[in-house]
């Protein structure tokens, strides 16, 4: 486990785990054939009943990278609408 290996010298590791983030890619859904009910359906599987943006996950980073996470190591951040909860 690399956060208990790195630990002792001050290294934190961390992940975030995105769910549907809306992406230029997601973006181009609606444009193509089904892509409208299929975009409608992912939204709704996510309890927030969005998607989630990219300055939401860039958020996360920087909040576990930050000196506010100083005591965080070995965590996996979903940052997902509550699609995993």
């Amino acid at each position: 486990h690399l956060a208990v290996e790195w630990a002792d010298q001050g290294i934190r590791v961390n992940a975030v785990a995105p769910g549907t983030i809306r992406t230029e890619r997601v973006k181009q859904l609606p444009d193509e054939p089904g892509g409208s009910e299929y975009l409608a359906a992912i939204e709704q599987m996510h309890p927030m009943g969005r998607l989630g943006e990219p300055a939401e996950v860039a958020s996360a980073i920087v909040f576990l990278a930050s000196d506010d996470a100083s005591f965080i190591t070995g965590a996996v951040l979903p940052v997902d609408g509550g699609y995993l909860a």
